[in-house]
């Protein structure tokens, strides 16, 4: 005899199916910044392992050089390739309905209801803390936060990703930042400066991230009949006013710890070197021969069927996982 109450428990379970896939869409497209690094081509899913390695290249390839017949062509073996690497970070969330609550939720739709609720105010409650935490510098928590903008820009040179930008050698490692001397000194030259400062040929800034002040001081500064804005952030919900090639938006988020008094931090970011990787989760039902040949469709790109019977996993758009039945 099954214990305490089976229909309620395949409630739950039925409504959580159904909500947690909108759930982790709906997170990771809520803030500017979530929306911008999930809908980059730089987001993935990696199987695993000790630390995320970012591979870097810092330097050119001495090698590279026009030549006259059969004059002899360098082979000195070339530095300026080395990795970053970046501790895991975890965040987790619990949804209770407690007996009481049961109890008071007898028929199928108030449990739905008070499920969906409870759901809601855990999704909200995540999207705030993580929204914070991307813009943090991973201090808070005993540590245990993720390293955020705050700790990834800044032109001081501190540790990040195991480089030491302090070190004469790893100056390429330093982020560009520009004292405008608060957000009513803000004008569009300091911030033409700084969009060219961080520009190489076409690999600009690909997002423009500021606090509400920062973006109604621009927004002041515009022409009111000249206005341009990103149709697809704007779909997405955000307000944002193009400078130069990239959509300016804001986030109450930001923080103002690490600038002077009165002042906001503009953030001019490119989203092809800001990477958010997942961790991705082996099906639990599996045989061994599926395993492994799982592992080979995700991490080295094979293209091996799956036997008959059993779930499997197809790739979806990098964040959901979605399973099947194979069919004999």
């Amino acid at each position: 005899m099954a214990a305490g109450n089976s229909n309620f428990d395949e409630i739950l379970t039925t409504t959580l199916n159904n909500y947690v896939p909108k759930l982790v869409d709906y997170v990771f497209s809520a803030r500017p910044l979530f929306y911008a690094l999930t809908n980059s081509s730089t987001m993935r899913t990696v199987s695993g392992g000790a630390k995320i390695v970012v591979p870097i290249i810092y330097g050119a390839n001495s090698t590279a050089s026009s030549y006259s017949g059969t004059e002899t062509i360098a082979t000195t073996a070339q530095t300026g390739i080395s990795a970053a690497e970046y501790a895991w970070g975890q965040y987790a969330a619990t949804v209770t309905i407690n007996g009481m609550e049961e109890a008071k939720n007898n028929g199928e739709a108030q449990i739905i209801d008070l499920l969906e609720g409870k759901i809601f105010q855990t999704q909200e409650t995540i999207i705030e803390n993580m929204n914070t935490m991307f813009y943090g510098d991973g201090s808070l928590n005993s540590g245990k936060d993720w390293e955020g903008i705050a700790a990834l820009v800044d032109s001081a040179g501190t540790d990040v990703g195991g480089i030491a930008a302090t070190d004469a050698d790893n100056v390429w490692w330093r982020s560009t930042e520009t004292a405008s001397g608060g957000v009513a000194s803000l004008t569009t030259a300091m911030m033409a400066t700084l969009y060219n400062d961080v520009s190489v040929g076409n690999d600009q800034p690909t997002i423009i991230i500021t606090s509400h002040q920062g973006y109604e001081k621009y927004e002041s500064l515009l022409t009111s009949n000249i206005r341009y804005t990103d149709t697809d952030m704007a779909d997405a919900g955000f307000q944002n006013l193009m400078f130069k090639g990239a959509p300016m938006t804001f986030d109450a988020a930001i923080s103002t710890g690490e600038v002077a008094a009165g002042s906001q931090p503009l953030y001019m970011l490119n989203t092809m070197y800001l990477q958010k990787t997942c961790k991705q989760k082996l099906p639990l039902d599996l045989t061994a021969v599926n395993t492994f040949r799982f592992i080979f469709n995700s991490c080295f790109g094979a293209d091996f069927a799956l036997l008959p019977g059993y779930s499997y996993y197809t790739y979806g758009d990098g964040h959901q996982f979605d399973f099947q039945k194979v069919l004999e």
